[in-house]
């Protein structure tokens, strides 16, 4: 099953390895040094494109970590995640 992270990108669920809402996770000294160096390292993959971000999700991807900014809420992609009717 896929999973719709906005902007019509997905991923496959099997690879996310976690959900975090943006603002609530970035206050922290850790993540914000977590979430630079994903940057440095160009994993991170921006699909709010010209969209507010709104969480981020942690994917591993053959055996390489990879960061999806997106401009969807983390609960919005919680349900999606845990709903077993839904289809994309």
């Amino acid at each position: 099953m896929f999973l719709h992270l906005g902007s019509d990108v997905c991923v496959s669920l099997k690879e996310v390895v976690a959900i975090f809402d943006l603002e609530s996770t970035s206050m922290s000294k850790r993540t914000r040094e977590f979430l630079e160096a994903s940057q440095k390292s160009g994993a991170v993959i921006d699909v709010s494109r010209f969209d507010l971000p709104k969480s981020y999700i942690l994917c591993e991807e053959n055996k390489k970590t990879k960061l999806y900014i997106s401009p969807l809420s983390a609960s919005t992609i919680l349900k999606r995640a845990n709903d077993k009717d839904y289809k994309f």
